[in-house]
């Protein structure tokens, strides 16, 4: 932006920003030098970004912003709350005083209000604020009035020694934590993982009481927010099962996971050496078996419509598949299983069956320089309709929306049915299967219309067999190896999970080498590397590993 503009710009926003800072502060002289820090911030910006839309929006950014950061330096707030924003909810119950001489005991009160019980608070506001009879109080709660009289002088009570005590918070309050990822083993409700974990208040909330239950007021004193806002969100994580309560405290009830250096170097040269051995014996038999020639493997994928008959014109793309898919499915019968999926997973009101894990990484910490990042990769994922199976995993290496800005069930069930029925779909329909890579159309000499599968479909349950069989022979000649190669990393896993989560763990650990996906990705690294497998081409990438089962 030219200096002239952006000079307009902040000569708008003066009389507003600075009416803005004086509503918040404390005094006169706090709110001038904030809205001075504001609008100057704002002005250097302006001069040296071209990407600013709207001009309105960012400045009061910039403002919240800054105030945030007053409030943390300062101190001076009801813990992240205005005066303004909390008048609308609390009263002084008792304490006749001026404000601009008794500023501090009436915010300490305020404070101390948002830490009472709900019903507390209700009573309170209710009587002191509201100006309604304990009769009618008692009333509309549906309880005694000798009980509305008894939480009134507890109320007092607690107001008074709140006011006296000093509320230590802990690092969490100046240092929140982010979750880096997070992931479900399972399947998904009605809402997705996005929504429960959608603010860093929530993500610190868990984080919190992942190795200690603690009380709603612990938690909110350990964040230096307000229990107001922690105990309707505890209620909400709790009512999902990703909180668990012990009387009236609340344990994390997923893992979040803390990654090391030295744990992760040693993950992720368990999975190349696991990879090594896998991924290329797995290839050879594919490839020189003649495996891939079996007609109930069925491929059209091809760079060019040149050979429209030929039921697989692309191995490579074809083994993009096949691959990952018989590494995660193949060996089941080799797995320990002393802990059941059942006995692990959560079931959701909403429908959902699942194990969540997060990871939280240390700002200060830097990824081993081989360590192979789980880019843009979700699954795998599979969805059983009608006797057939959806299998798909997205990688970095795909081009498609991810699994969490899509519904993958549906899109599962709309695939398995256009197959059966493609002579009766609509041009929306054919344009809904090109528009995500499923399919190509094309008309050849004769005029005739074509659509050309761009997945892979193992047409009967005999050819799945027979391809599984393969990776559970490899993995069975490798067990001990396999063995060998993750204890280490099992034990230093387990060790650092807290001990109330323990079992969710190990049944996780059970995956390592089948439908993990760290595990896919090094045999497609591995392969990738030693010149076996090719990139795909930029028109095979919507369609990349996804593959259609006749179970």
């Amino acid at each position: 932006m030219d200096r002239q503009t952006a000079e307009n710009t902040i000569t708008e926003y003066l009389k507003p920003v600075f009416g803005f800072t004086l509503k918040r502060c404390r005094t006169i002289e706090d709110a001038e030098d904030l809205s001075q820090e504001i609008l100057l911030k704002a002005f250097r910006a302006l001069l040296i970004k071209d990407d600013i839309n709207d001009s309105s929006k960012f400045i009061w950014t910039v403002a919240h912003n800054a105030l945030s950061n007053y409030y943390r330096d300062s101190a001076k707030t009801m813990v992240g709350v205005s005066l303004d924003e909390a008048a609308e909810l609390i009263a002084d119950p008792g304490v006749a005083c001026d404000l601009d001489d008794n500023v501090d005991i009436i915010r300490s009160l305020q404070r101390e209000i948002a830490y009472l019980s709900k019903i507390q608070r209700k009573i309170l506001i209710a009587y002191y604020f509201e100006k309604r009879r304990q009769a009618d109080i008692a009333k509309s709660l549906g309880i005694p009035v000798g009980t509305v009289k008894w939480h009134l002088f507890e109320a007092k009570k607690v107001l008074k020694r709140g006011i006296d005590m000093m509320r230590e918070t802990s690092e969490l309050k100046f240092n929140p934590v982010r979750f880096h990822s997070f992931g479900v083993n399972g399947s998904t409700g009605k809402k997705s993982p996005e929504e429960f974990f959608r603010s860093g208040l929530v993500q610190n909330i868990c984080y919190c009481v992942r190795n200690t239950a603690k009380t709603v007021h612990e938690i909110a004193d350990d964040l230096g927010v307000s229990p107001v806002y922690v105990e309707t969100e505890v209620e909400y994580l709790e009512e999902y099962g990703f909180l668990q309560t012990k009387r009236d405290k609340y344990i994390l009830n997923f893992i979040i996971s803390e990654p090391t250096d030295e744990l992760l170097v040693m993950q992720n040269d368990m999975y190349k050496r696991a990879a090594e051995l896998f991924a290329n014996e797995l290839y050879d038999e594919l490839v020189f078996s003649g495996n891939l020639n079996d007609p109930d493997i069925i491929c059209r994928q091809t760079d060019e419509f040149i050979d429209f008959d030929n039921p697989k014109t692309d191995y490579n793309f074809l083994l993009w598949t096949l691959i990952p898919y018989i590494a995660a499915c193949s060996g089941e019968e080799l797995k320990e299983k002393h802990i059941t999926f059942e006995e692990a997973a959560t079931i959701r009101p909403d429908g959902a069956q699942n194990i969540v894990h997060a990871s939280v990484v240390p700002d200060e910490m830097s990824m081993p320089e081989e360590y192979a990042y789980m880019e843009k990769w979700s699954g795998p994922m599979w969805n059983v309709i009608d006797g057939e199976m959806f299998w798909q995993i997205d990688s970095r290496w795909s081009d498609r929306p991810s699994a969490a800005d899509r519904n993958v069930p549906e899109e599962a069930k709309k695939v398995i049915s256009y197959r059966h029925f493609e002579d009766a779909l609509s041009r929306y329909d054919y344009a809904w299967l090109a528009e995500r890579g499923y399919i190509r159309t094309c008309g050849n000499a004769r005029g005739t219309f074509r659509i050309l599968w761009q997945i892979v479909v193992l047409r009967s349950s005999d050819i799945n067999d027979r391809l599984l069989a393969i990776g559970g022979r490899i993995k069975k000649k490798y067990k001990a190896e396999f063995t060998a190669i993750s204890e280490p990393y099992r034990k230093a896993v387990l060790e650092s999970t807290p001990a109330h989560l323990r079992k969710v763990q190990e049944y996780e650990l059970q995956s390592l080498f089948y439908s993990d996906g760290h595990f896919l990705l090094h045999c497609i690294l591995c392969l990738l590397k030693n010149g076996k497998l090719k990139e795909p081409t930029e028109d095979q990438k919507k369609a990349l590993s996804t593959l259609i089962v006749k179970m």
